[in-house]
């Protein structure tokens, strides 16, 4: 069995979905510790004129806590940000609608930890891309040699071209001339609806 472990992202990136794409089960840890400037609680999305990020408070300002001990911080008027963010950016494209109400459900959700709404939000996007892995919640943090361990591998800090895992495949994109790579998931389900699964494995980085 194809098994990997990966760290549990908010709206991942294209590049997630492509290190991810052929597994059989993935593995998720409550108790790997959050860690700042980090995917953990942010993804990005093109609006007009730039790629905007969107992130999630938390409680704490660095918080040196297990994944499952973040709580998310509702003082701050996020969830209207982040789904307002996603309906300028995406309101036109063609699958919007189609998508958006499963995302906007989760969002609105009130999980009162991050750990939940990502979890939810990843489960989500598997269906809609219609890829057959299972998630496994993985308590230890210790894991077996045949389970490819991929975290804290993708994140922010460096291009994703040093790594293995993903390959830009062009879609067609609402806004600008060039096409910007490695945005959420979102982005390129939005775009391309049911193609997507297969522009996806298209991006799979050769080994």
């Amino acid at each position: 069995m194809n098994r990997i472990a990966i760290d549990l992202h908010y709206l991942p990136s294209i590049e997630f979905f492509a290190a991810i794409a052929n597994a059989e089960e993935l593995l998720i840890f409550p108790k790997d510790l959050y860690q700042r400037q980090s995917y953990l609680n942010r993804t990005r999305i093109r609006l007009a004129n730039k790629v905007e990020t969107l992130s999630v408070p938390i409680i704490g300002r660095r918080p040196k806590l297990p994944m499952d001990q973040i709580r998310i911080d509702y003082e701050q008027k996020w969830q209207a940000i982040h789904l307002r963010g996603l309906q300028s950016a995406y309101g036109k494209a063609p699958f919007f609608e189609f998508f958006f109400p499963y995302i906007k459900d989760v969002i609105e959700s009130e999980e009162v930890r991050l750990w939940d709404l990502n979890q939810k939000l990843l489960t989500i996007c598997l269906k809609l891309l219609r890829l057959p892995v299972k998630i496994a919640v993985f308590p230890e943090k210790e894991i077996s040699p045949d389970v490819q361990d991929i975290r804290a591998q993708i994140e922010p800090g460096r291009p994703f071209s040093e790594r293995d895992f993903y390959q830009p495949i062009s879609y067609p994109q609402l806004f600008g001339v060039n096409f910007e790579p490695n945005l959420s998931i979102l982005d390129l389900l939005f775009c391309t609806g049911p193609e997507a699964g297969k522009i996806l494995r298209e991006s799979i980085k050769k080994q």
